[in-house]
């Protein structure tokens, strides 16, 4: 059975804080020992000089956040774990990609948008300090994923729209010289932890209310002596409810200390004590990763021979398939008969697919494409992208029950309900 493959990009922007650490660190990291997946996670070094222009953040940043996965686990023995810039093929793919994709679809993207959006309201022109990279984000993005053919790609909710353009792309390269791309979907994970910072926010640097990852032990106790609390004094009782302390604590505790702690809140613990109680339930966990990452940052060479090992192993997918790519667009020795390569599939043969995505109006809703990017079928608004999900895996599985849902869905122009039951029929079989 082959096995589903994920990818997971994590660009060198800052030093990781427990926000990062227990919202999506620890969880991934948890997730990439299953056996019946394979695993590539990439330091996305291109990325990063979209908005940072300092070679020497850029080059520091990477090891620490190199350091910091290392050390709270990932093991680059099971992972394929490497560093973006040291994978030819991708920038090589980017640019295979960049002639397929519709300026018009760039033109959607959400940061660009923003982009424009800031620029109109502070009276600028619309593309003012709007660098090529960030238009072409988007591209690159879908170069990273297509590289390896990478099943499922772990996203928030406002990168759904990058694999959505992914799939665009891919369907438009296939479509065009034949099926070489698998079509990615976002991972969405509805129960990742947001944890809160020092002043009760969200956790985040934008905030500067976060609690680095590894910090000294007297950093971390400093700090978390420093979140802000209410004015209740020893024996009041004290709610949970809205706590960034009890919040942070019940992230890191057992579900029996979690419980004890919210005990001691309704008895009327002093903050002082509480606030030791979570500085000591965290160091707990983080101290021998500290240790680790410690270690790694005095010996910068460790790391990289990791990442360089762990580029090795992903050039021998990538380099294969560029390879084809190639010779399928062209770029081939002239001995090489026009015959040889592989011929580009047929319209009729190439199988259309789900895109599933969420409006501006916040409904989310999908639509059933054709690989040559007609649409058979389009659907009426969802509340919940699990709504959509579930009506989608209903057409998979049982394309006969598209009559029945005729109230939810409508035909493309010039389609008929037994062409969009055909389409359906061959993704169930394929």
């Amino acid at each position: 059975m082959q096995k589903t493959r994920f990818l997971t990009g994590i660009t060198p922007s800052g030093t990781p804080h427990l926000g990062n650490y227990a919202g999506m660190m620890r969880p991934a990291i948890a997730a990439s020992r299953a056996k019946d997946v394979e695993n590539f996670y990439f330091l996305a070094d291109y990325h990063a000089l979209i908005k940072c222009q300092d070679p020497e953040r850029v080059n520091r940043s990477t090891l620490e956040i190199a350091a910091s996965w290392l050390a709270a686990g990932l093991d680059p023995d099971h992972v394929t774990f490497y560093r973006q810039s040291d994978i030819p093929q991708i920038p090589e793919l980017t640019w295979f990609l960049t002639c397929v994709t519709g300026k018009g679809l760039l033109n959607r993207a959400h940061a660009y948008k923003a982009s424009q959006d800031k620029n109109h309201e502070a009276g600028k022109d619309s593309d003012d300090g709007v660098t090529a990279g960030l238009f072409m984000y988007p591209v690159l993005m879908g170069a990273d994923i297509l590289a390896f053919n990478a099943n499922r790609v772990p996203v928030g909710r406002d990168q759904i729209q990058h694999i959505e353009m992914a799939r665009d792309m891919a369907s438009s390269f296939n479509h065009l010289y034949g099926e070489f791309f698998t079509l990615p979907e976002a991972a969405i994970d509805e129960q990742v932890a947001t944890l809160a910072g020092l002043d009760g926010r969200k956790m985040s640097k934008s905030y500067d209310n976060t609690i680095p990852l590894f910090s000294t032990q007297a950093q971390l106790k400093k700090l978390i002596g420093s979140i802000v609390t209410d004015s209740r004094a020893p024996g009041e009782p004290k709610d949970v409810e809205g706590s960034a302390l009890f919040q942070i604590y019940q992230a890191f505790a057992s579900d029996g200390e979690t419980a004890a702690l919210r005990q001691a809140y309704a008895d009327g613990i002093a903050w002082g004590d509480a606030k030791t109680m979570l500085f000591e339930c965290v160091d707990r966990e983080i101290a021998p990763l500290r240790e680790r990452y410690n270690d790694l940052m005095a010996h910068p060479q460790e790391v990289e021979t990791i990442l360089l090992q762990g580029a090795e192993k992903a050039r021998a997918y990538s380099q294969p398939l560029l390879h084809k790519l190639r010779a399928a667009v062209g770029l081939r020795p002239l001995t090489v008969a026009t015959t040889a390569t592989t011929a580009k599939v047929s319209t009729k043969a190439a199988a259309a697919s789900f895109k599933q995505y969420r409006e501006k109006d916040g409904k989310f809703y999908f639509k059933l494409v054709r690989a040559d990017g007609a649409i058979l079928l389009q659907s009426q608004a969802f509340d919940a992208p699990r709504d959509a999900g579930v009506m989608i895996a209903q057409l998979q599985s049982q394309p006969e029950t598209l009559g029945q849902i005729m109230d939810n869905v409508q035909l493309g122009d010039s389609f008929s309900l037994s062409d969009v039951q055909l389409a359906l029929k061959e993704i169930a079989e394929s």
